[in-house]
């Protein structure tokens, strides 16, 4: 089902009218998030991917890191995992499901969460996950619904990470290239979200498979606001843009640019492969948040001393203008 047909099925379903389910389908934030009392509430999410890579312990750990970013993006922390798992036994070996799982408890372990159990399915093709659950307090929660007009962007990773993989299929990509970007994917988003919890962060996402512009237009929309982008500060992943420049796609660029064409703006005349970038589907990507423009710069530099070194103001928070929701300028 495309992301629109799923959007409005979600939308036709009944409302939970619980007062203690303080985010749930109705918006397309990272997580849904249940006040237990007045200090606890719990924050829970799902999320499995097809593997971007051969090695099996690469995969799990990339699998997990991008899971668990779902709840980085919340403000909160990671408690407990299991692991969702599609293998076909018949084709594959045991020894690629150990690999799987052992990546995976080796970031869950980063994480400073459990890997408390899971399920496994016969499939026709590898598949791995986690259900992660985690706690913030619930006045702590970050929803992608809270920028305000003068807000400055940062994020924390760059991106990149769709075409290269595709590329890479044609040994387009040079080992190096490819060699960071594996590592970007299996870094835990733990250390960012530690450091921006100690700002007035007013809005938070990880940006994952609809891409910078997808993301960024859910909280634009959540937000009622327009996003604006420095396209000179985005952060991009050695090699990605030239692959764009080759010819090279993925196979969810054109369904992603179908859900923001009608609501963004160039101001510069950049050509369509250009474009393709803020549509590329990520996996395990970066943080991006919004806050107040005066603390901005603060949080690069903690971001940066944290070991962070890519982390960037990259744009701004602007009133909703009744036409763009995202401006890349």
């Amino acid at each position: 089902m495309s992301p629109v047909g799923l959007g409005e099925l979600l939308a036709s379903l009944p409302k939970n009218e619980d007062p203690n389910l303080l985010v749930g389908f109705a918006t397309s934030d990272d997580a849904a998030v249940y006040r237990l009392d007045d200090h606890t509430a719990l924050v829970m999410t799902a999320d499995i991917i097809t593997p971007p890579v051969d090695d099996p312990h690469v995969f799990g750990q990339i699998a997990a890191a991008n899971a668990l970013s779902d709840v980085y993006a919340m403000g909160a922390k990671p408690l407990a995992c299991l692991n969702l798992i599609g293998f076909p036994s018949d084709k594959l070996g045991p020894e690629v499901l150990h690999g799987m799982v052992e990546g995976a408890l080796l970031k869950v372990t980063e994480a400073g969460a459990v890997l408390a159990g899971g399920h496994t399915t016969e499939d026709e093709e590898p598949k791995f996950g986690l259900s992660v659950t985690g706690t913030v307090h619930p006045d702590r929660v970050w929803t992608n619904a809270g920028a305000r007009p003068g807000d400055a962007l940062v994020m924390t990773k760059p991106i990149g990470s769709g075409v290269l993989f595709n590329a890479n299929l044609k040994g387009w990509v040079s080992a190096s290239a490819m060699a960071a970007c594996t590592a970007w994917l299996t870094t835990l988003n733990k250390v960012a979200a530690e450091t921006m919890s100690a700002f007035e962060i007013h809005a938070a996402t990880d940006i994952t498979g609809f891409g910078l512009a997808g993301h960024g237009l859910e909280m634009a929309e959540g937000s009622d606001t327009t996003l604006r982008f420095d396209l000179d500060a985005v952060p991009l992943m050695d090699e990605a843009l030239a692959m764009y420049e080759r010819g090279m796609t993925t196979g969810v660029n054109a369904v992603n640019r179908q859900l923001v064409e009608s609501k963004w703006h160039f101001e510069r005349d950049l050509p369509t492969w250009h474009q393709e970038m803020f549509v590329d589907p990520q996996t395990s990507g970066p943080l991006l948040a919004a806050l107040p423009a005066a603390q901005a710069d603060d949080l690069v530099r903690a971001l940066n001393k944290a070991g962070i070194p890519i982390a960037r103001r990259v744009g701004s928070v602007q009133a909703f203008d009744g036409d763009h929701r995202l401006i890349f300028g």
